[in-house]
């Protein structure tokens, strides 16, 4: 390549000092094309270094002489022109160096480059050749494993084991001489006789479908005299109903039932059979029944119809929704909440009978697409009940079945999967929608099957039949206590309302004959104003009033009929005191009459009155409620600033199972009642009296006392002692 290149080189032109001759090309002419091809042969017997080298020392050179000249120029003697010459003749020399020596290293750089495209041209060709190499390795490895997976369709079928042919396989077939040596001559024999053998198969399977044949037209026969039949059995069920009535057997109003329990979803169908059966089997007066629409329930489990019928009425459709205007987002968005939160067509109802004919309605219902169930309850009572005020939420729906477990409010989703199917829909928490849907206590959840662990991975949930069983008894005993003790608390209220505090035979002897304070108010308050009570927040912060739990407040009053320190001494009426008593009244006494003729005796002077903010668990009354006391008697006492207002807390906080009566215990709350009123008359019976004010004292001592204080606390004797009557300290 490189000696092709240089003869297409055009020669070098000789420049003479005469002038240029290039119409003369001579002698001279063709050494000197000698001369400039030889440079290429001596690039190989020259050494690089060596030509660098030369390059730095001809430059420096260069850069010496060039500044010697610049010097004698700057001097301007005419003397020194000569030396000037004379080095600019070195100069050109060195330049001339210069020139030869760049010519040197392009001539190596194209040799380099040459070499360079030479190697790759071999790189290439041998790469070729190994792809070509790999390909051909590749096809026959796929030869290979094609030979070596090759299949006939022999081994596709099962035959008989070796001994079994052997032993079985009659000798024409078998050819034990021949087979046995041969494995080819083996294989096809075995073949041979799972022929044969099929063949007597086939026979035998043509014989038994003319018997088969012939057993289907005997079940027809059957089959047209059972439909027969079916007429003539609903006519005897239809003449047997008023005997089923008169024996309370209704054998028909549960085969019924229990045909459309086949349309209920596996929660509630597994809530109706357990129900069921604890009805039948422990609870006489458990009813189970099934509501809804059966129709409904049937169309869920449709198929969907033919994608073709779809297609025929699409363009229809398409012209409708072109017409009308598209929806808005929000209208969407109410529409896919509407969607999730759809329950199914059917229900299960149960009815628990109390003993008194007072019957809870419970209602389950199934949400499909969220996998919960709820309920929703209500009360119907066999006498109609004194409406009190206070007692309005007791019996009411979105209440009454709070915290039948601990803890269980039915306000949030048991199922940690809802969560992420509300984020879709923007639907916040499901406690915005219970009034609606009901609630999903966890308890329903386990009577329907239902089980949503939340430390472990969490899989489908099904609905089992033994969770149901394991709770059904407990849940079914806690909502019939649940019912009693709002009843009797509804009972109690309306008493309480009126200033009365029931107390039964059975507790007459844990209060002593004569108990002068009395309720004068009970009235049920918010969540929000027992907080604000300055004297509840040790309750709240020791976690025992939550927004749950029932709050009332109750007001205790005991007045005094001692003098006024007027002039006129006029004796200050209390409710037992006759009109004419309090005489001609003027001035302040005109106040005093005032508020006696308003009843409003909490505001007279001389009168303690005692405020007790309750606390009552929905539990009530296997959880006792929860008294806060604020007495207001000369100045505010409270348990934070007087010891005996902690222990009359106490005393019924504490001392509660003394006041719980008989089981079940549902008179507990009255006899807290009754007790506060006998402890704040042994609180202001026994406090000293103030020498400093003239007459009587102003609460005489009624109630014996072995001692009226004790301790450094000054603790008064609050506890009453049966029979004996007196009061002691604990």
């Amino acid at each position: 390549m490189s000696s092709d290149s240089s003869k297409k080189r055009k020669p070098k032109v000789i420049r003479t000092d005469g002038g240029p001759q290039e119409g003369k090309r001579g002698k001279a002419d063709a050494d000197q094309d000698v001369r400039y091809y030889s440079e290429e042969c001596e690039v190989d017997l020259r050494d690089p270094i060596k030509d660098y080298e030369l390059y730095r020392e001809t430059c420096q050179e260069l850069q010496r002489l060039m500044a010697e000249i610049q010097e004698l120029k700057s001097r301007g003697i005419k003397d020194n022109a000569s030396e000037i010459d004379e080095r600019r003749i070195q100069s050109c020399v060195h330049f001339m160096t210069l020139k030869k020596l760049n010519r040197l290293a392009h001539i190596r750089l194209k040799k380099g480059r040459d070499q360079t495209h030479e190697a790759k041209q071999k790189v290439d060709a041998y790469h070729l050749q190994l792809q070509n190499l790999l390909y051909e390795v590749m096809h026959l490895q796929k030869e290979i494993t094609k030979c070596l997976e090759f299949k006939s369709k022999h081994e596709e079928i099962e035959l008989v084991s070796l001994e079994e042919f052997y032993k079985e396989a009659p000798p024409e077939i078998s050819r034990p001489a021949i087979t046995l040596s041969e494995p080819h001559q083996q294989t096809l024999a075995r073949l041979d006789w799972e022929l044969e053998q099929r063949k007597r198969l086939a026979e035998k399977y043509k014989e038994c479908l003319t018997s088969k044949e012939k057993i289907l037209k005997e079940i027809e026969v059957k089959k047209e005299y059972l439909s027969s039949l079916q007429p003539r059995l609903n006519s005897i069920m239809q003449a047997s109903l008023p005997v089923q009535e008169y024996l309370f057997m209704p054998f028909d109003q549960a085969h019924k039932q229990y045909e459309t329990a086949r349309h209920l979803p596996p929660p509630l169908y597994v809530l109706f059979v357990q129900a069921s059966a604890y009805g039948q089997a422990c609870d006489k007066k458990l009813v189970v029944a099934i509501e809804g629409s059966v129709e409904e329930a049937k169309a869920l489990y449709k198929p969907p119809e033919d994608s073709q019928d779809d297609e025929s009425d699409s363009d229809a459709e398409e012209e409708q929704t072109t017409k009308r205007r598209r929806p808005t987002l929000g209208v969407q968005l109410d529409d896919k909440r509407k969607e999730m939160l759809k329950r199914h067509p059917l229900s299960v109802t149960v009815d628990l009978k109390c003993k008194d004919e007072n019957v809870l309605h419970l209602t389950f219902y199934y949400l499909m697409n969220l996998n919960v169930m709820t309920v929703k309850a209500k009360v119907t009572t066999a006498v109609e009940m004194t409406t009190a005020i206070s007692a309005g939420d007791l019996l009411s729906p979105d209440s009454l079945l709070n915290c039948l477990y601990p803890g269980d409010h039915g306000r949030k989703t048991p199922n940690p999967a809802n969560q992420f199917q509300f984020d879709k829909v923007g639907i916040l928490t499901l406690s915005d929608y219970v009034t609606e849907l009901g609630h999903p206590y966890v308890w329903v959840q386990k009577l329907g099957g239902l089980h949503f662990p939340k430390d472990q991975p969490q899989h489908t949930v099904t609905a089992d039949n033994s969770l149901s069983a394991s709770h059904m008894e407990l849940t079914v005993k806690l909502l019939r206590t649940r019912l009693q003790s709002r009843l009797a608390l509804h009972k109690q209220f309306a008493s309480l309302e009126h200033g009365v505090v029931p107390v039964s035979s059975e507790c007459q002897h844990l209060f002593p004959t004569k108990i002068v304070s009395r309720l004068v108010k009970w009235t049920a308050i918010p969540y929000e104003d027992y907080a604000e009570l300055p004297y509840t927040k040790d309750v709240i912060e020791a976690g025992l009033a939550e927004d749950t739990h029932l709050y009332y407040m109750a007001l205790i009053e005991r007045g005094t009929g001692r003098h006024v320190s007027f002039p006129w001494q006029l004796p200050i009426p209390t409710p037992d005191t006759p009109r004419a008593a309090s005489g001609g009244l003027c001035g302040k006494s005109l106040q005093l009459e005032a508020l006696w003729a308003a009843g409003d005796i909490s505001s007279l002077p001389y009168s303690a009155k005692l405020q007790a903010a309750v606390v009552l668990n929905p539990g009530y009354s296997t959880l006792p409620p929860v008294f806060s006391l604020c007495l207001n008697w000369k100045g505010e006492r409270t348990s934070s600033n007087d010891d005996n207002i902690r222990a009359m807390e106490s005393e019924v906080n504490v001392n509660y199972k003394e006041l719980w009566g008989p089981k079940p215990g549902y008179q507990l709350l009255t006899n807290q009642l009754q007790r506060l009123c006998m402890v704040l008359d042994v609180y202001l019976e026994t406090e000293p009296h103030d020498t400093s004010v003239e007459g009587p004292k102003e609460f005489p001592q009624e109630k014996m006392c072995l001692r009226l204080v004790r301790g450094p606390m000054r603790l008064k004797p609050f506890k009453f002692n049966y029979p004996q009557g007196f009061f002691s300290h604990r």
